[in-house]
Order: C-alpha cells, then structure tokens, then sequence
C-alpha cells in the first residue's frame, strides 16, 4: 500500500495489544462452535416435518435460515483466524500489525454474534430469530468471549493499527498473508503490473465505458492468466487454486474488469475439465490457455435470473448437429469472444434440470461496428453502473447452429450437473476478486485521508476516519483468509461448496462496506465521477449479486449445514 505523508501518532494512553492474545482468541472458537451447533438444531427442529427437513420451511423461514449461513461464516472465519495466527506465530511473523488484526476482528466478530450480525445494512441476525435464548448466550459468554468483547476492539487499537499501516506502507497487504514464499512472488509480481499497466487508466475505460484494451488480455496472456491453474499437459501453468485467488485479488485491485478477464476462461477450463471428452480436452483447453480463445458463459436468462433449473433456451437435433433458439441475458464480454458455454434445454419434456446440456458453441469474434456478426444470433448491450470493462449483453438465438461434436461431455442431460461442478471454483475466484475491489477501496481511502487537510490536519488523525480504515483492513484480512482456505480445500480434493459460498457471502459485503466507508471518507468528492472511489463503489455493489446473490448463497448454506 504505497502511501505518502506523516504516520498518525501511535495511540499511547493503554496497551493496545492484549497479553496471551492467541491463548485468548483460540479459547474462544470452541464457544462460538458451540452457539452454531445450537442454532442448527433448533432450526432444524424448526424447518422438520414428518422426520424430514422440508424445503417449504426453510423457505417459510427465510430470514432464520440466512441468519444461520451468516452465523456459520463468522465461525468459520473466526477458525481460519486462529490458523492463520498460529501460523504466523510459528513463522516468527506475527507482528504487532498482524495481533491487532486478530485481536479486533475477535473482538468485533464476537461482539456481532452476541448482539446482532449484519447480513446488510437493513437485516440484523440475532440469536432470538432463531429461537435461541440465554442458555445460548451464556454458552458463548466464557470469560474469554467477554474479555474480547469488552476490550480487544477499542479506538486506541485501531489508532494504533492505522499508524502502523503507514509506517508499513511500502508493504502490498496490511499484515501478512500466511501464504509461501512463492505465492507472494506472484502477488508482488502482478501487483506490479497492476500498478503500471492498469491503474493509470481504469478510470478512464470506466467513464469511457470501454473495452479493456486486448493489449492487456495479450500481455496477461503472456503472463499466464488464462491458462493458471489449466493442467501442464494442456499448455497451462497447473497451478493451485490459491495461486488463481492472488492473481484474482491484485488484477482486481487494480480494476475488476481486468480481474475479472480470467473469470470466464477458468469456468470454461473447468467445465471441459470436469465434463469434457478427451478430444474436446485436446481440442479446447491449449486454446483457452493461450487465450488463442476467448470464452463467455452463456447461462442465465431474463426469465429466470438464479433459477437454472427452469431455463426455456432449447437446442433441437438437426442431423448430427444442433440448433439452438432463446434468448439469454447477463453475458459478459460476449462480443469479442470465440466460444460460448451455453446451457440450453435438450429434452423438451423436462421442466427442470434434468433435461439441460451444455454446449461449447463457437461463434465470431464481432466489432464494435458489428458485435454479432454469427448466423443465427443477436445481441443488444445493457448499460451498467459499473463492471464495466467487458460489456454486458443480452443474446438471442434463431436456429443457431452448433456442431453436435461439441456437446460438452458427448451427453445430454449433464449440463447442470456438470455447470454445478464449477461453482466451488467460481465463487472462491469472486471471492478473491471482492478482497482485491475491498483493498483498493482502502488503498483510495487511505491515501485521500492522509492528503486531505480539514480543520488544521489530516482526515486520517480523526479517529472516525481512522477507525474506518482499521475495520476495512482488519475485515479484509478476515475476508482473504476464509477464501484462501476453500481455496486449499479445492486444490487437495476436499468438497469446498460450504466454505467457498462463505467466502463469497462474507467477501462481497466486506468490498461493498469498504467502498461505502472510503467513499464517506472522501466527503462531497466521493460522490463526483472524476474521483476513482465512485467507480470502486459501482464495481463493489455487483459482487453481491453474481454468481450467486447474496441470499441464493445463504440459502445455499443453510441447506448444506443441515446436510
């Protein structure tokens, strides 16, 4: 976080780091366990029905269960905490920036789940919603808990810990990552490269609403993007899913759009790598790699926003091809693109998902001038806010035609099942690239507050504004440290579906609370177009809504957790 001007005095009136801090905050995991497993009961008592959970009750009960995913994102982000402390620790890398980062994202996150957890700035979750009463509460309230609760968040320690932001300011991430050497190569790698080759001009492409110049897809071609975590044997680098997640949250800080190019590419890989024949393998993922291709993922359509399962797009037998008519909607970055994975309905007696196949339909490249130049298909762009970089389309098919070779997987009626199988990785890589929007909303809060004069000094040696700083740092910390742990999960095999939706869930409101609170700490400015935090909060209010609303992925959660 390159930053300029005069550390704010470190706060001297009290200790600001509590003694036996990872003895402390470690103490306090198994109590907060304990509430979860106490809610789940007493929801799934709520939501049962002839000795069967019903899904009419959870819907019924809606808000409790959302309530219960939040609960059990906090848990899980309060263990991934403990471990990525105890980590550090071990490391000889547990400075005081790192133990005020854990000792008030404990202390705040208890105190939420206490008192109320925010699931946005309208619906707080309280135990009650879910019928639980004191017993729970004194069940949490250990005298650790309490500890925390009453003294690890405090203004003298986030005054502290901004101060020591900027006397480590030439450091990229606000206390470290817990991940190996070579990972932070790669961080440090692309940070660069987002510093020169995107920053300078995002704003401009932004208010220009252009396309991201395919000089940057080519040079982040050269760089690996596209074909990051594709196998070696089909021309990419086969690396980890947490390696994706670091160049997801970098290029994104730099601009969504561009950390957002790889998106597409990774769906596509992964689907012909979970789905596809060993020729489409051969065929299709050395191009995807290269980005000798460009994909877009053609699923949603205006009828039916999150539910798949009900999509009326159909491809009808036409010899041994296929032709395809319906309209689609939400396709980013379709114009440019060379392939399109489409979901479409196969068997027209199927109201549901068992009838969809997924299709690797080609089409041409458009202009500006002609954006759909293929037979059998149109398309209108949709103006946006923001997430602007690639476009937004609406689609539609007339007998489009698509070779029957390229039915994904050789099979009909496997498209959502195989779509499904691309999830866990999609949502991990929208996670990483909400903490890279998140940080670069502090990295403009930050540097505005120490620049701007009010009333005799800097905005930042106001504790409102400082403390504001604090919270984003400590909860983008909190945020990284979940995504990359479903990110560990899915590369040794683990099913991941669980935390990589927490990730998503906790990470999209983590970016849209740190634009909202770097915007308020520009004041009026914030709210002008040329200042670069009005695009940031444009690009961090999507990140709740695609792939997977924030209440299809605590739905999603709740449905898991009661297994």
């Amino acid at each position: 976080m390159p930053h300029d001007g005069q550390p704010v005095p470190a706060a001297t009136a009290q200790a600001t780091v509590l003694p036996d801090l990872l003895t402390l905050t470690g103490a306090t995991v198994a109590p907060a366990q304990a509430v979860l497993d106490a809610a789940r009961e007493a929801f799934r008592a709520i939501v049962t029905k002839d000795g069967r959970v019903s899904g009419g009750l959870i819907e019924q009960n809606q808000f409790a269960a959302h309530g219960l995913a939040w609960l059990a994102t906090y848990v899980e982000s309060l263990r991934q905490m403990q471990a990525w402390a105890e980590k550090l620790q071990g490391d000889g890398k547990f400075s005081e920036v790192e133990q005020l980062i854990q000792q008030i994202a404990f202390g705040e996150y208890l105190a939420q789940i206490a008192g109320g957890i925010p699931m946005n700035q309208g619906e707080v979750f309280r135990l009650k919603d879910i019928g639980l009463g004191q017993d729970a509460l004194n069940t949490l309230m250990t005298a650790e808990v309490s500890t925390l609760i009453e003294t690890a968040n405090t203004q003298a320690a986030r005054t502290q810990l901004v101060a020591l932001m900027q006397e480590r300011s030439a450091e990229i991430t606000v206390g470290a990552s817990g991940l190996d050497e070579e990972l932070e190569m790669i961080r440090e790698q692309f940070r660069r490269y987002a510093v020169d080759k995107v920053i300078p001009f995002a704003h401009e492409w932004h208010l220009k609403d252009e396309l991201i110049p395919i000089e940057v897809i080519n040079e982040l071609a050269e760089m690996g993007v596209f074909g990051l975590t594709i196998p070696e044997e089909f021309g990419g680098f086969g690396l980890s899913k947490a390696s994706m997640c670091v160049v997801s949250e970098e290029l994104s800080r730099g601009y969504i759009g561009v950390g957002s190019l790889g998106t597409r590419s990774e769906i596509a890989a992964e689907l012909i790598i979970c789905g596809g024949t060993d020729e489409q393998k051969a065929n299709w993922l050395p191009k995807l790699a290269s980005a000798e291709i460009l994909p877009t993922a053609v699923f949603t359509e205006p009828n039916t926003g999150s539910d798949l399962g009900s999509l009326r797009t159909r491809a009808v037998k036409d010899g041994d091809d296929w032709s395809i008519t319906g309209n689609k909607t939400w396709i980013t970055h379709a114009g440019r693109t060379h392939v399109m994975t489409l979901l479409a309905r196969t068997d027209p007696n199927t109201t549901d998902h068992r009838g969809l196949s997924m299709f690797l339909a080609e089409k041409t490249p458009g202009t500006d001038e002609e954006p759909f130049p293929t037979p059998g298909m149109t398309g209108g762009e949709i103006e946006v806010l923001g997430y602007r970089g690639m476009k937004e389309y609406e689609l539609g098919f007339d007998d489009f035609k698509v070779k029957g070779e390229n039915l994904l997987g050789g099979e009909e009626g496997k498209g959502f099942k195989q779509l499904m199988e691309t999830f866990e990785s999609a949502r991990i890589q929208t996670a990483a690239r909400a903490v890279g929007v998140a940080c670069c909303a502090l990295d403009l809060g930050m540097q505005y507050a120490i620049d701007r004069k009010q009333f005799g000094k800097s905005l930042i040696e106001f504790p409102r504004v400082s403390g504001k700083l604090a919270m984003m740092a400590v909860e983008i910390m909190v945020a990284r440290q979940l995504t990359y742990f479903s990110a560990v999960e899915k590369d040794e095999g683990r099913r991941c579906d669980l935390e990589a939706g927490m990730a998503k869930l906790l990470g999209a409101r983590v970016a849209w609370a740190a634009a909202d609170n770097a915007l308020q700490i520009h004041g009026g400015n914030g709210f002008a177009l040329e200042y670069a935090i009005s695009r940031v909060l444009c690009d961090a209010r999507i990140l709740n809504i695609f792939e997977g609303a924030g209440e299809i992925q605590a739905q999603v959660i709740a449905r898991r957790l009661l297994g």
